[in-house]
Parts: C-alpha cells; sequence; structure tokens
C-alpha cells in the first residue's frame, strides 16, 4: 500500500482541452515535488520509492482552489500554484492548477478527500 501520494487540483470552470489539462498537471506535479524536495526531502524519497502515486481531482473554480492552498499551507504541506503563461488558450497569469504534495496520504486527504476525480 503507498503511504504517500500527491494530488493535483484543476479548475473545472476554465473549460480547457484535454492537452492543456495534461501541461497544466504536469506543471503542478513537478513544481510541487521540487517543494517537497527542498522542504522535506524524506517525504519526497519516499514518495519517490513507492512509485510517485499521484491522483488528479477537480474544483469548480478559483475560490475553492485557493481554499485548498490555504489548508494545505496551515498544515505545512509542499504546494504549488500554477499559473498559465497566456501563449495559447487563457490569459496569462490565470490560475489552473495546484499541486499538493508529495505527503503523507492521510495528510492529503485531509485536505482533498471529498473531492472527485477528474
Amino acid at each position: 500500500m503507498f503511504k504517500f501520494k500527491q494530488a493535483i487540483v484543476v479548475r473545472n470552470d476554465l473549460k480547457m482541452s484535454t492537452g492543456k489539462i495534461a501541461v497544466q498537471v504536469a506543471h503542478a506535479s513537478l513544481s510541487s515535488a521540487e517543494e517537497c524536495r527542498k522542504i522535506n526531502i524524506e517525504w519526497y524519497n519516499k514518495w519517490i520509492d513507492e512509485g510517485q502515486k499521484k491522483v488528479v481531482l477537480k474544483v469548480p473554480n478559483l475560490q475553492e482552489l485557493l481554499k485548498l492552498y490555504d489548508k494545505a499551507k496551515m498544515m505545512k504541506l509542499p504546494v504549488a500554484i500554477i499559473e498559465d503563461a497566456g501563449l495559447t488558450e487563457l490569459e496569462p497569469g490565470t490560475v489552473t492548477a495546484l499541486g499538493i504534495g508529495p505527503a503523507p496520504s492521510e495528510e492529503i486527504d485531509k485536505v482533498t478527500g471529498n473531492l472527485p476525480l477528474l
């Protein structure tokens, strides 16, 4: 059983194309993993050793995404907010996704456990 995971949360209201979502999820995964590597190398290494489990979830809007960000920050979890560069579908600076973790699965679940899968 996996003890560590990463959650990626995507805004559903932006109606991004599948390719755009894939890129935003990749940005969020890498950015929050790098944050974890800086602040808690032990969590990062355990997550790597376990196969880098990820779950991709959705929220209806920016306000809900920011609530999750605030909660994760209060819990001292590694987090990364992703803002689009604005080169294709979205305006520059549009917040698209949130990466949380890697961290212990039970801690991630306290923040994202009630969210639907993307």
